[in-house]
């Protein structure tokens, strides 16, 4: 008899766990833990932006400051990345440019539109990068003249000038060139590596 009320009392109380661990979870009392077991997996630096942020509790992300676009292409993948180079401005009607940017969605942007509408980042401005940098790359640039505040763009398309640590900010027809003109020690951070 005594096994008995045993199995009654363990059977009641694995149910009235279940109904305590149920009504928590419909309350919205829950935790959970989101892991990434494999970090070498993950494509978007975005992503180890997210999960770092998860797994560090409150610590700041350390993100790498690298020198030249050999080190660009090796840790940008994989690693936040910070970088300082140069500045120019170009506009849709230059000289070999056809009026549309050259990577997908080949936004026309001959009709002033310098701006390209980002799922994640809303409104972002346009860039012309270094192919080693991909497309749909998201960057956040300071300390330039035009600007006291970090301006958030894309890289959307390419240039033959454009090469290393040099990004191409597009602006309008209307936009003296001379105002930004070639713009040194510009800090860049990427905060997504590509679409």
């Amino acid at each position: 008899m005594k096994k008995f009320y045993k199995a009654m009392m363990y059977r009641m109380m694995l149910v009235t766990t279940c109904f305590v661990s149920l009504f928590l979870i419909a309350s919205g009392n829950s935790k959970s833990t989101n892991t990434v077991s494999n970090m070498n997996g993950v494509k978007s630096v975005e992503a180890i932006h997210i999960v770092s942020k998860y797994n560090n509790q409150d610590k700041k992300l350390d993100v790498m400051a690298v020198s030249s676009i050999e080190e660009i292409k090796k840790y940008g993948p994989t690693t936040p990345i910070s970088f300082t180079g140069q500045m120019t401005a170009y506009k849709a009607n230059c000289v070999g440019c056809s009026g549309k940017v050259s990577c997908p969605p080949r936004q026309d942007v001959r009709n002033g539109n310098i701006y390209f509408s980002d799922s994640t980042y809303g409104t972002v401005r346009i860039l012309a990068a270094d192919s080693s940098i991909p497309c749909g790359t998201i960057v956040q640039f300071s300390n330039v003249s035009f600007s006291g505040d970090p301006i958030i763009g894309i890289v959307l398309d390419r240039g033959g000038a454009i090469k290393g640590t040099l990004l191409d900010f597009l602006v309008p027809e209307t936009d003296n060139m001379n105002t930004i003109g070639r713009q040194q020690s510009v800090h860049y951070e990427i905060l997504r590596w590509g679409w």
